[in-house]
């Protein structure tokens, strides 16, 4: 088994980005966006909403403040205005659930603040300051081993192990930056092989050739990547055909 997750609520006033209502058909866990580095109110809104008539999970996908930079420049943020920020998000982002008659069911860092969290022991223990104070029953998503996963567990928080589908890895499990050639994958079929390699057996490909271990619960599709749902289709097709079964995780 294993949960099929999505970036999804990214679109922004007349910007709009990805085609959320094809990926929630799709996917088993929607990471939704706070507002910091995408998401208007409305499209949050309407988000959760369909989210909760899918049946699928809720997540805050917290972010740096950052909407020109859509939540992907390096920042370092202090400690304490961090934990507020993230806290705040998820606040927002968890009212907005329930009004829909949902809630939300765990907590993922988005881009720049994703990537630092995994080796900055700083930043990591901020995210999980905010997420302990406004419930300890959340999981986290994150890359096996990170600080963040560290920090979480340390601190009583369950920790679910993520993949990405999409994303081209490094030989220490790392991900490879996104200004480097190669880093996001766009083809379907490729990805689909990919990931039903990695549910099945463990191990991903890096792109030094060698094979890495990740033993993960969750795996990420990025909505904004090119022909996100073809790959997500794609990818379920895969993983179904191969017996594995489509759940959010427990």
């Amino acid at each position: 088994m294993v949960d099929l997750n999505a970036d999804l609520g990214e679109s922004y006033g007349a910007w709009r980005l990805g085609d959320d209502d094809a990926l929630l058909e799709l996917v088993t866990s929607a990471n939704i966006a706070c507002g910091f580095h995408a998401g208007d109110p409305l499209t949050i809104r309407q988000t959760c909403a369909r989210a909760v008539a899918g049946g699928v999970r809720i997540g805050a996908q917290v972010s740096y403040r950052d909407l020109a930079g859509f939540g992907r420049r390096e920042m370092v943020v202090p400690a304490a205005e961090l934990e507020a920020e993230v806290l705040y998000q998820l606040a927002a982002l968890d009212g907005v659930a329930r009004a829909e008659g949902g809630r939300v069911g765990y907590v993922k860092p988005h881009g720049a603040l994703y990537n630092r969290a995994v080796w900055d022991a700083g930043q990591a223990t901020a995210v999980v300051a905010a997420v302990r104070s406004y419930g300890r029953e959340l999981p986290v998503l994150t890359l096996p081993g990170s600080a963040l996963a560290v920090a979480a567990a340390d601190a009583g928080l369950e920790v679910v192990a993520e993949a990405f589908a999409d994303r081209a890895y490094n030989a220490d499990g790392t991900l490879v930056r996104r200004g480097v050639p190669g880093a996001v994958l766009t083809d379907p079929d490729a990805v689909a092989a990919r990931v039903t390699g990695l549910v099945t057996r463990g191990t991903i490909q890096a792109a030094d050739g060698s094979d890495v271990p990740v033993a993960a619960r969750s795996v990420c599709i990025h909505g904004d990547t090119p022909g996100a749902v073809r790959m997500a289709r794609a990818v379920r097709a895969a993983l179904t055909g191969a017996g594995v079964s489509l759940v959010p995780f427990a």
